[in-house]
């Protein structure tokens, strides 16, 4: 199938839900394949790539910084990036809010919270998250906007365990939104669900999907 065609199918089963398609190691030629099949947000885990692309691709596309991202590097995005997924400790929301303020910019962001078992996932636990929302620092940041939580759940075929991970992050959004929402918290995106467990996270509450290989095939 073709990738207008897999992104056709994909888009049928996603319902309300927002579809971030995840483009990290594909050709431009293909980025634009789904571009002229009217997919708008994709998504992105290195910084040079998505610069390079941002540069060479029409530019109403809406860029999603995915991958863990590194303090020294957020001024290359902070003019454009559309939407960063992957925040996930205060020194790293402080430098966006930094870049923000150099140009005049509110950056969406997401907060990364840790639901897997496996170590090497990168995240905020409950208690760091309501520290982060509650401590000064972050009251007095006018740059950035957090929009939600993302979430990555463990890389398994045990069904189970990918749900309760996932029920565990909608009830800690439900949780955050209901205590901290005001002008500075607008609550409204629950990105969790890729290629392998995204109807589960659908079902579970999810608001927006990355989706990848299930669009552009494996990855190169």
């Amino acid at each position: 199938m073709s990738i207008a065609e897999n992104l056709s199918s994909v888009k049928e089963s996603l319902g309300i839900c927002h579809l971030v398609a995840v483009s990290k190691t594909k050709p431009n030629e293909d980025l634009m394949e789904a571009y002229e099949a009217g997919q708008r947000a994709l998504g992105e885990n290195k910084v040079q790539e998505l610069t390079d692309k941002a540069e060479a691709l029409p530019k109403d596309i809406e860029w999603h910084m995915i991958g863990h991202l590194q303090r020294n590097k957020v001024k290359y995005i902070a003019p454009f990036v559309h939407l960063i997924h992957s925040v996930d400790s205060v020194r790293l929301l402080k430098e966006i809010n930094k870049q923000g303020k150099k140009i005049d910019r509110v950056i969406p962001v997401l907060l990364q919270i840790h639901i897997a078992e496996e170590e090497n996932k990168y995240g905020l636990d409950e208690q760091e998250l309501h520290e982060l929302l509650s401590s000064e620092a972050f009251k007095e940041m006018e740059h950035v906007e957090v929009q939600g939580l993302m979430g990555m759940a463990t890389f398994t075929d045990d069904t189970e365990k990918i749900r309760r991970e996932f029920k565990s992050l909608k009830k800690l959004f439900d949780k955050t939104a209901e205590q901290y929402n005001d002008e500075k918290l607008n609550l409204k995106e629950l990105s969790m669900g890729m290629s392998g467990d995204y109807e589960i996270a659908i079902e579970e509450g999810s608001t927006m999907v990355r989706i990848g290989s299930k669009i552009f095939g494996e990855r190169n």
